[in-house]
């Protein structure tokens, strides 16, 4: 661009419309790349979800429960709808990422095209009124989606330490590892990081305090504060990795109940 069409840009304030921008790098590969991936988890995860099946391993004394379908409410509570369970818990955790504030950012930009990167022109004629108005203002329920996926993630983790544990002879329960084991724990562990990581688990810790150094309780928390603040500083990380793993270890699972797989026994 020459001297004279910048400096005509900035009389003008930059340029307008969908796109436009003085940037040089590839400001669209961030956007693109999230609209692919989560349009592929999304699909992925609705299918999953409608299936109603494969979802629970028990072969060779294994229990190995998709995340998806956790908790097991059709096994726990007797109930039974005309469509899969599933549908029945996942409202909580799509929720708490939807309402998250990197996933905002994210989607908004790569769907929403609000902006669709820093100092990149959006579609014109909007007027900006934030999350004041219907339905963004329904972001603002962030933290009590938080406190039900909290329940949810503690389901999680049963399920985690239940797969270390088989079903031997006469019954009974013995301590074991699996794969499958192995990609249930790790799963927990990635969503229990992306949640810890959460401004309203930092706020829960360590919000609503104008001083950290008046007692003892108050420095606690205020310790406690910033060892979360730790997974928050890596938010966005998470996000993705607590994703995909979700989906892996679905996958995993459901592969392993449709005999294409086997799951590895270690010991």
């Amino acid at each position: 661009m020459s001297d004279t069409s910048l400096a005509s840009a900035s009389a003008s304030g930059g340029p307008h419309g969908l796109g436009a921008t003085d940037r040089r790098d590839s400001w669209w590969l961030g956007p693109m790349l999230v609209f692919l991936g989560l349009v592929a988890f999304g699909v992925y995860s609705t299918w999953a979800a409608w299936t109603g099946t494969d979802y629970l391993l028990q072969s060779h004394g294994a229990y190995y429960l998709s995340p998806f379908y956790s908790p097991d409410v059709k096994d726990l509570f007797g109930i039974a709808p005309p469509f899969s369970f599933a549908f029945l818990i996942l409202w909580i955790p799509l929720g708490f990422r939807a309402t998250c504030y990197y996933y905002r950012k994210s989607y908004y930009r790569a769907f929403f095209l609000d902006p669709v990167a820093c100092a990149v022109g959006e579609p014109k004629g909007r007027t900006y009124r934030g999350e004041t108005a219907f339905p963004f203002i329904l972001q603002n329920m962030h933290r009590y989606f938080f406190y039900l996926a909290t329940i949810v993630l503690l389901f999680l983790w049963f399920d985690a330490l239940r797969a270390f544990f088989f079903t031997g002879p006469g019954g009974h329960l013995q301590f074991g590892m699996g794969v499958g084991s192995i990609i249930m724990l790790l799963n927990v562990i990635a969503l229990s990081a992306f949640s810890m990581g959460c401004n309203s688990f930092r706020h829960l810790i360590g919000g609503k305090m104008d001083c950290f150094s008046c007692s003892g309780a108050a420095r606690t928390r205020y310790k406690l504060w910033k060892g979360v603040s730790v997974f928050n500083l890596r938010h966005q990380e998470w996000a993705w990795i607590s994703l995909f793993s979700v989906g892996l270890t679905d996958l995993y699972i459901r592969l392993c109940c449709m005999g294409i797989i086997h799951d590895v026994r270690i010991f």
